[in-house]
């Protein structure tokens, strides 16, 4: 083994900015249901997600965003702060292989943290936010397992939030969250009003210490209750 192998790689960014880092997974439904006025919607929420977390200056340099799409699952953008994040301009098409997504998008959420740990950077309980207008098309029962197992109160792994658009199967939906954390279902096509919350909440918690408990504001605007 040469010496370079027995040195774990750690990101400039960690160095550069040692801050504790609040890390959020987007997983993103793109499927050809999404066609239209959803994904023009979606793209405008995460225009405005990247202005709001890059104009919060605590948020812009702890919270760290990645993006998955699936339809086909794919890593379109993996973990950085606010303040390098660009907003992608998503495309639809394909079917909705939700469980593959959430899987793989758990091992890429242990994989970051593995490298805070190696590059001494404390980090905030991560966030996983699934969007969707329909239900998964390949199996999910294991992605299933890995959520409630990881969200549990007693693991605490991560915070897995499921936001359901209009046609989303709410039942399978509820068999992959934590019954802690059932999802919600989006009022219309609200995604801005959805982002802006994200980012404040994400703000709020970035403006804590690490391991406390932050309140979060009730999902009022674009939520149906």
């Amino acid at each position: 083994m040469s010496h370079s192998d027995q040195i774990p790689f750690v990101p400039p960014s960690l160095i550069e900015n040692p801050e504790p880092r609040c890390p959020c997974l987007l997983l993103l439904d793109t499927s050809g249901s999404m066609n239209g006025r959803p994904i023009a919607e979606l793209n405008d929420g995460l225009q405005q997600f990247k202005r709001e977390l890059e104009s919060d200056a605590m948020a812009s340099q702890r919270v760290e965003v990645a993006i998955m799409t699936f339809g086909p699952v794919q890593l379109v953008s993996d973990f950085e702060t606010a303040e390098t994040f660009q907003a992608p301009i998503l495309s639809v098409g394909g079917a909705t292989p939700m469980g593959s997504a959430i899987m793989q998008g758990l091992d890429l959420l242990e994989e970051r943290k593995r490298t805070y740990k190696t590059a001494g950077v404390s980090y905030y309980r991560p966030w996983v936010f699934l969007i969707t207008d329909g239900g998964p098309t390949d199996s999910y029962h294991e992605a299933a397992r890995r959520v409630r197992e990881g969200d549990s109160p007693e693991r605490k792994s991560f915070s897995f939030f499921a936001v359901g658009v209009q046609g989303a199967d709410m039942g399978k939906l509820s068999e992959i969250c934590s019954p802690n954390r059932p999802p919600l279902k989006l009022q219309g096509l609200s995604f801005r009003e959805l982002f802006s919350w994200l980012s404040s909440s994400l703000g709020g918690v970035a403006r804590s210490q690490p391991g406390q408990a932050v309140p979060l504001p009730p999902p009022s605007g674009w939520s149906v209750v």
